[in-house]
């Protein structure tokens, strides 16, 4: 069993990353129903929920079913942070976590995020107010470091857990890789080595398969990892790794059925949660996903994300599940792996 104070996971738990406009309640949802141990809410501006700011409140919106979830903040002063904290510990999450590692342009260049690793000093002092101004267990997420000739996450691991963070996710990226190349879990690894460092540490960065995710396990002895990117319009990944771990066999893709039940209940959630405006322009980005290898599909594709009114898009996904029952996902997958392999590059 892995704590992050009071809280109770299992062992080798799998996390939903917080990402950008994804990690809504609406997504969240399906995560948790396939097997997300612990989820994140989007990252919030803390200068956003100090000024009211309708988009920053309305990330706070944390439900039940979802338990446990922690929500992230991110920032550059010390000050807005922890009124951040005190507002963030009103909406009664689990754990409040501290983004030290977006990469964008807009955050991390405004000396937050991933900006902050330039000045580990100032990590620790707004870390340490975030701290002092809340309740709930603490945690945070960054990087290896700015670029490769500061990749100090040892030296930041061992701060943090001083000033008394409960847990440490490390994307194996430094901020000027963005999310180009592959992510390197050597520096996490020596992370979760060191004899100093209590906390439990989780990877990130390029987990998109059962066997990537047992193998990086073993391989680096990191507590849990936290996934992102792969299970955008996929969120069986979770199930599909624990299943894995736990009897080395993999379980049978989702049908075309169980894929339009997941994606129709993301589509009503995210109606219910957004409006019907947003809620319906907002699911356009997942339904690749939610389709991919799937054959001669963009015509289908096309319709999703033209129409307007729920019930249409909802007969598109009766109509999709009609046409393509009975599609063997497995076998398409296998063909795809032996093509690629008889390839000539």
């Amino acid at each position: 069993m892995i704590k992050i104070g009071n809280i109770s996971l299992p062992d080798f738990p799998l996390m939903l990353a917080p990402m950008e406009d994804v990690s809504d309640p609406p997504f969240r949802a399906v995560c948790k129903d396939n097997g997300a141990d612990l989820m994140y809410t989007e990252f919030i501006s803390s200068e956003g929920l100090i000024r009211d700011a309708i988009k920053s409140r309305k990330k706070l919106d944390i439900f039940d079913y979802e338990k446990p979830v922690g929500i992230q903040i991110f920032g550059g002063d010390e000050d807005s942070l922890a009124l951040a904290a005190k507002i963030v510990d009103a909406t009664n999450p689990d754990l409040l976590d501290i983004n030290f590692g977006c990469p964008v342009k807009k955050v991390a260049c405004k000396g937050a995020g991933a900006g902050v690793l330039k000045d580990i000093p100032l990590m620790i002092r707004l870390t340490d107010a975030v701290i002092k101004g809340t309740t709930l267990p603490v945690t945070v997420k960054t990087r290896l470091g700015w670029d490769d000739n500061t990749k100090n996450i040892e030296e930041v691991a061992e701060k943090l857990q001083d000033i008394g963070i409960k847990a440490l996710a490390i994307h194996g990226r430094t901020r000027t890789q963005m999310y180009k190349g592959e992510a390197d879990w050597t520096l996490i690894a020596k992370v979760k080595e060191n004899p100093r460092i209590t906390i439990p540490i989780f990877g990130n960065g390029d987990i998109d398969s059962p066997q990537k995710a047992l193998e990086y396990k073993n391989k680096y002895g990191v507590d849990g990892i936290m996934i992102g990117r792969a299970a955008i319009g996929y969120p069986w990944i979770f199930n599909e790794i624990k299943h894995y771990v736990a009897t080395g066999e993999l379980l049978a893709p989702p049908t075309i059925e169980e894929r339009i039940e997941v994606c129709k209940k993301h589509l009503i959630k995210s109606y219910e949660w957004k409006g019907p405006v947003v809620g319906i322009n907002e699911m356009r980005r997942h339904y690749t996903n939610y389709l991919k290898g799937m054959p001669n599909i963009k015509e289908y594709r096309s319709k999703l994300v033209t129409l307007k009114e729920i019930e249409e898009i909802m007969a598109v996904l009766d109509e999709i599940v009609l046409q393509y029952a009975g599609y063997d996902f497995e076998r398409s997958a296998i063909e795809l792996i032996n093509y690629h392999e008889h390839c000539v590059v």
